[in-house]
């Protein structure tokens, strides 16, 4: 499809100028559509019929995030949302006193929280990897704090703020030769990038549908390699995960939707996989390369703005590009864009608290870009933040 088609097909892009990607992209109309017509199925014979009438279009999104991941139906879940997808693979796990999880100085806010209870409640300790003086994982220092005791590798694999994308792909095969499972957060990454599950040797994976994919709120995904499934045990369960099978038993799904629970966004879910497609049939690879020379366009041309400082670190980019101005507070930066029908967020340093303090780091404009903006709108999102900080 030609950029003129994608805009034609994203209606959105009439209303406002859309630099707020990495938070929730606009959603192409197919994927609109698909939502619409399942709630208006849903009004007119009831939800459990019309998830009944959906049970092909959901089973295809599966298959539609197994194409995506290259892996098997079986080892993909959908859930309500990244964060959730996130909580069942890790919450999952056992960890004992002195056992070891390593993870990156620009580990996601909820990610490491989570670590921090689980180290409260088992004894468990996290054990922060050294960063490259570009901001990546140390892959060099990873491989050398590696002993027996780390039960988990987890990794963000685009941080929320920063721009920079991890070597995810070698830290996988660092934790493969260790016998280490390997956590990937995902979450800016889907739909931005290829995600091949065996390149990149994760052990789980987590993602969303709202962000890169284009797809709706309130819908993620987890991927769980088979060969771990039933060594991971859901810290919940229900009668969807789990067959209640005698008065004192019960036995839990061998597949990965083990980790689901009966009650779900249906429409969501179906729209998810028209998103997913949606993607797939563009080619991932496409939309990476786009989005890499959109940001780079973006970062150069904020790097030319008085008093504007870019944050952003990697040797390889994302989509995501976060900047200061030495004037004015981001929030009100973000605020009087956004008078101006121009979208962005603000990433506190509470999001990425390590990386923030260890580059001290202000509350940043984070403008994330997608494959359907254009080079005109870099050029009236710049000339916008000017008129702003000139007040």
């Amino acid at each position: 499809m030609t950029l003129e088609t994608l805009r034609e097909e994203t209606p959105g892009t009439q209303d406002v100028l859309h630099f707020n990607n990495a938070g929730a992209a606009l959603p192409p109309q197919p994927v609109v559509d698909a939502q619409i017509r399942h709630l208006q199925r849903e009004a007119r014979i009831g939800g459990y019929e019309a998830a009944a009438d959906a049970a092909d279009a959901l089973e295809d999104t599966y298959a539609a995030l197994a194409d995506m991941l290259g892996c098997g139906t079986d080892e993909v879940a959908l859930v309500e949302n990244a964060t959730r997808a996130w909580d069942m693979a890790f919450y999952g796990m056992d960890f004992d006193a002195g056992d070891r999880i390593l993870t990156s100085r620009a580990a996601y806010a909820s990610n490491y929280i989570a670590f921090l209870q689980v180290a409260e409640r088992t004894g468990a300790q996290v054990d922060v990897v050294p960063s490259t003086d570009t901001g990546e994982i140390d892959v060099n220092a990873l491989r050398e704090t590696i002993d027996d005791r780390v039960r988990l590798i987890a990794l963000t694999h685009i941080p929320t703020n920063g721009g920079l994308v991890h070597p995810a792909a070698d830290v996988g095969a660092i934790a493969a030769d260790a016998g280490v499972p390997f956590l990937l957060d995902a979450c800016q990454s889907a739909g931005q990038r290829p995600l091949p599950v065996d390149d990149l040797q994760c052990t789980m994976l987590s993602g969303t549908g709202r962000k890169y994919l284009r797809g709706p709120r309130g819908t993620g995904f987890l991927y769980v390699d088979r060969n771990w499934i039933e060594r991971i045990e859901p810290p919940l369960l229900d009668l969807y995960a789990a067959t209640w099978t005698s008065p004192d038993t019960y036995e839990i799904r061998p597949d990965a939707r083990r980790f689901e629970t009966f009650e779900s966004h249906v429409a969501g879910q179906v729209g998810l996989g028209v998103a997913v497609r949606y993607a797939l049939n563009l080619g991932l690879d496409a939309i990476r390369e786009r989005v890499t020379a959109l940001a780079e366009t973006l970062r150069t041309a904020l790097a030319a703005v008085d008093g504007v400082t870019v944050a952003d670190t990697g040797r390889v980019r994302s989509g995501i590009t976060t900047f200061y101005a030495e004037h004015m507070e981001a929030a009100e930066i973000q605020a009087a864009l956004r008078e101006r029908d121009v979208n962005t967020s603000v990433s506190t340093p509470s999001s990425t608290r390590l990386d923030a303090e260890a580059r001290h780091l202000p509350d940043l404009v984070r403008a994330s870009v997608h494959y359907y903006n254009t080079e005109a709108e870099i050029d009236r999102f710049v000339e916008t933040l000017k008129d702003v900080l000139t007040g």
